[in-house]
């Protein structure tokens, strides 16, 4: 079997098996396309836009009617009490939970139809349940994990393709990045890069959750409940972090209770009124169908009354008149009993 290598790196079998695979630029642009390589910028900030969006779950509607419009790079701000869809609505808008209504445009990919597309680009921080950091595990172990994952499964081919000392180099630059984004300085904690997740401030395990979300370099970060026990100053800090990811091009998409000045407010305190007046008109609407069947009942009822005793007094009719036939019939029995006897009598007498 004959082998020659051609100038256009591409190679061919003999011709006597018929067999040609030939590695031409169409099929390295099919390698390389897809998402960049490591160590390059996936994408800028996405703008987001949603119109009478809603999730509804087993229980009825986490939220709807929710609008949002949301340039690129803007601290989107997702305030509500607690049980209000806050979190639903998060999940909704990065491609993890599928929306029952309205739509959604981010960067340009549609939800619920494209959420595949959705996921690829953005990121989650700090949802519990979701993105839950291991408490036995240390923050360089983490990271070592996030960069594995992201190689494996976020990375183009291309990046694949790479030698690896220049992975390992670009991997260790992502992660310098992401630490610095988030705020993070593995020199001040106590153990450093060994220091377990136990170990560490709330507002240090939120910036390694953030740290940990920057490494696939999303176009939208999405972050759960940023006032979860945290003080006063420790809020200003974690929203001062959000608004300068923001401002380095970020779309960011946090949860709180309220949303701080020069936010984009979304709220799902008025998406869950809404909901909640529906349901009561739906509700209400049921109750007078219920009730104008009910007395729809009631009249049949009465007929069904009527009719019955209607039934009564003819059965009433029917037993008086059975009754003076029986009488009428007794008469003429005696009256034969009588004549009989008269007869008996008459004949003894001329006997």
């Amino acid at each position: 079997m004959a082998l020659t290598i051609r100038s256009d790196l591409g190679f061919c079998l003999d011709r006597r098996f018929g067999l040609v695979f030939a590695l031409t630029s169409q099929f390295k642009c099919w390698l390389t396309s897809g998402r960049p390589a490591v160590g390059e910028r996936a994408t800028g900030g996405l703008a987001v836009s949603a119109r009478d969006f809603g999730v509804r779950g087993p229980r009825g509607w986490a939220f709807r009617g929710v609008r949002v419009e949301a340039e690129p790079g803007s601290l989107i701000a997702i305030e509500g009490p607690s049980g209000s869809g806050r979190t639903c609505l998060l999940l909704a808008l990065t491609g993890r939970m599928k929306a029952a209504e309205g739509t959604a445009v981010v960067g340009g990919a549609r939800l619920p139809r494209q959420m595949a597309a959705v996921r690829r680009v953005s990121a989650l921080a700090h949802v519990p349940g979701v993105t839950d950091l291991e408490p036995a595990l240390t923050v360089g172990e983490h990271l070592r994990e996030r960069v594995l994952l992201q190689r494996r499964f976020g990375d183009s081919l291309r990046g694949l393709l790479r030698p690896r000392g220049e992975r390992r180099d670009e991997a260790a630059l992502r992660v310098d990045a992401a630490l610095r984004a988030a705020g993070l300085d593995p020199a001040a904690l106590p153990k450093g890069t060994r220091t377990a997740v136990r170990d560490l401030e709330r507002v240090e395990a939120l910036r390694l959750s953030v740290a940990l979300a920057l490494i696939s370099r999303p176009g939208l970060l999405a972050v759960d409940d940023t006032d979860l026990k945290l003080s006063e100053a420790e809020h200003d800090e974690v929203w001062a972090l959000l608004r300068s990811l923001a401002d380095a091009g970020t779309t960011v998409l946090a949860v709180c209770s309220e949303a701080p000045e020069g936010t984009v407010a979304v709220s799902t305190r008025t998406a869950r009124r809404s909901t909640e007046d529906t349901e009561a008109a739906d509700d209400g609407e049921g109750d007078d169908r219920d009730g104008d069947a009910r007395a729809a009942g009631d009249g049949d009822g009465d007929a069904r009354a009527a009719g019955d005793r209607d039934g009564d007094a003819r059965a009433a009719g029917d037993g008086r008149t059975d009754e003076a036939g029986d009488s009428d019939m007794d008469q003429a029995e005696a009256d034969d009993e009588v004549k009989e006897t008269a007869d008996e009598v008459a004949e003894t007498g001329r006997a």
